[in-house]
């Protein structure tokens, strides 16, 4: 049962990318004469080509982190296995992938333009500005919520932090080898794939343990974990391209592509079946009621608008031609769908009650992993480390990208240029993510709860409607250049729909909390917005009207 409804998920998205795929290359005008970016406007730092398997990688890597697995646990053990699975084929196919493929298409023909940018553009300077914040909000939710997942998860297991440690100098290591030595992209994926599986091992051997980093540091396990993740993202997201983002986005990508193959073929051959229910409730306690909650917890893996951020922030400045935008948007997204799927089979596999689907998202991922290389005779702990430090890699990815793409909109907003402006704004990115992690954040009763946990709930809403938004400019665009937009438009509505009202339920929930306001701040920013939107398209369809 479990493996057929996986290789039912795997079916729809390889229809989906060849026939729903086409059909969007049609809309779009694909056209590889046309000069992208990063050739018309090469600077040999953001602005680089990169070849197809590389960007991939590197955009992949970027809109995985922990996004599809946390999201998908969380509400398989909250709703149930059936209306998450649903949410995530149909979302990826139909909502995400559109999403992600406009994002990267609309900023490729803006010149590897923001999407704040290209709000301004096609809408309005207010658009642009609120764009900006909004998009800011998003990065500082994001970097906050992985920063700290990944800081509990090297405490809790050393083998990972070791393992990541070595493949960031394994990174650097393979960009050198690529950019400087000139080895072709085979021969230097032959030498460093391996070293990166070898890391694994070595982490297993030789794992930092908790008790020794607290009192070598004296900060305590996470909190020394959590500083020094955010002073990770501060060199990696000042540092070229080529040094560290691409070709370490590329090795991860390998790591991922391993653990989603170890949990397929896992699930084919393992024998396991469904125990969990495929509905547990209407309403969950401590989230909210299915219709909207489900489309806010269920972000990365489904739709998530942070995806847009990425593909108008670093893939459309290093995308070699226009007929690479399908398997890098769309594809990407559908291949993402797929870790969902089986995030979703981690819990499905457990009995309804288990002690385990009560912990961290994290370790119920990891203890799913191990069991489907178990069955191929790898040692349970070692493939729930493989698991994990996958994770960790993607994770890391995203804490680079999400930096970096902070600092752009922070330059953006504020017209900073020149190289110290580089430092500057990624400090100021980092600035309240490394306050949200070393303070302690409380649920609406007052009681003291894990960060990612307490932010989970207004990043999946701000993230979302972020991806609301972005679809509405997109609209804006296609409206105003004629196109068809039926694609668009009714995803689109559906996102901005399901993402208000769960904010609405936000805001009632959590009152005049941080979590509350917050809320509150993202309602006006949207509704705004949205009256922006309404606003440019009347005037486009009188301006329409007015020349026949």
């Amino acid at each position: 049962m479990l493996f057929t409804i996986l290789l039912a998920a795997v079916l729809l998205f390889l229809l989906a990318w060849r026939f729903y795929g086409a059909f969007l290359d049609r809309q779009f005008s694909i056209d590889n004469a046309t000069p992208t970016p990063s050739h018309a406007d090469f600077d040999g730092i953001d602005r680089v080509p990169a070849p197809k398997p590389v960007l991939l990688g590197h955009h992949f890597s970027s809109i995985a982190g922990a996004g599809p697995i946390v999201g998908p646990i969380i509400a398989t053990v909250a709703f149930g296995w059936l209306p998450t699975l649903l949410w995530i084929i149909l979302g990826s196919i139909f909502i995400g992938g559109v999403h992600d493929y406009a994002s990267l298409v609309a900023s490729i023909r803006h010149k590897a333009r923001s999407i704040a940018e290209i709000a301004r553009e096609q809408m309005s300077p207010l658009a642009y500005k609120l764009f900006l914040a909004f998009i800011w909000l998003t990065l500082v939710y994001v970097l906050t919520v992985f920063t700290d997942l990944t800081a509990t998860t090297f405490v809790e297991d050393g083998g990972v932090a070791t393992s990541s440690l070595i493949f960031i100098a394994l990174a650097v290591g393979f960009g050198f080898t690529l950019y400087r030595l000139k080895l072709s992209l085979l021969t230097s994926s032959l030498i460093f794939v391996p070293l990166v599986l070898l890391a694994t091992w070595i982490g297993h051997l030789a794992p930092l343990h908790a008790a020794g980093v607290a009192s070598f540091t004296g900060l305590g396990a996470g909190r020394f974990w959590s500083v020094a993740l955010i002073l990770y993202a501060f060199i990696a997201s000042v540092t070229p391209v080529w040094i560290l983002l691409q070709p370490r986005d590329y090795l991860s990508s390998y790591l991922l592509y391993f653990s989603v193959l170890g949990g397929f073929f896992g699930i084919l051959f393992g024998g396991y079946t469904i125990l969990y229910p495929a509905v547990t409730a209407w309403h969950a306690p401590g989230l909210g009621a299915l219709f909207p909650i489900l489309f806010i917890t269920v972000a990365c893996g489904a739709c998530s608008g942070f995806h847009a951020i990425v593909a108008s922030g670093t893939s459309s400045k290093q995308i070699d031609k226009e007929g690479d935008a399908r398997t890098i948007g769309y594809g990407a997204m559908l291949i993402e769908g797929v870790v969902a799927v089986i995030a979703v089979a981690t819990v499905a596999m457990l009995p309804h009650g288990a002690s385990l689907a009560g912990q961290a998202p994290m370790a119920v991922y990891g203890q799913g992993i191990g069991n489907f290389f178990a069955v191929f005779g790898i040692p349970h702990k070692l493939g729930s480390s493989f698991g994990l430090l996958a994770l960790s890699t993607f994770i890391l990815t995203t804490l680079d990208t999400a930096t970096r793409l902070g600092r752009y909109i922070f330059e953006e907003f504020f017209g900073m240029r020149g190289s110290r402006s580089r430092f500057l704004s990624t400090a100021a990115t980092l600035l309240l993510p490394l306050i949200f992690v070393l303070v302690t954040l409380t649920d609406p009763q007052g009681n003291p709860m894990p960060v990612w946990k307490a932010i989970w709930p207004v990043f999946g809403a701000t993230n979302q409607l972020l991806a609301g938004l972005t679809l509405l400019v997109i609209l804006v665009w296609l409206r105003k250049t004629g196109k068809m937009s039926f694609y668009v438009a009714v995803p689109m509505l559906f996102m901005n729909i399901m993402t208000v009202w769960a904010l609405t339920q936000l805001i009632s929930q959590y009152g005049f909390s941080t979590v509350g306001i917050i809320a509150m701040v993202l309602f006006a920013l949207a509704l705004v917005l949205m009256v922006e939107a309404v606003r440019t398209l009347r005037r486009s369809i009188w301006k329409h009207s007015a020349g026949r």
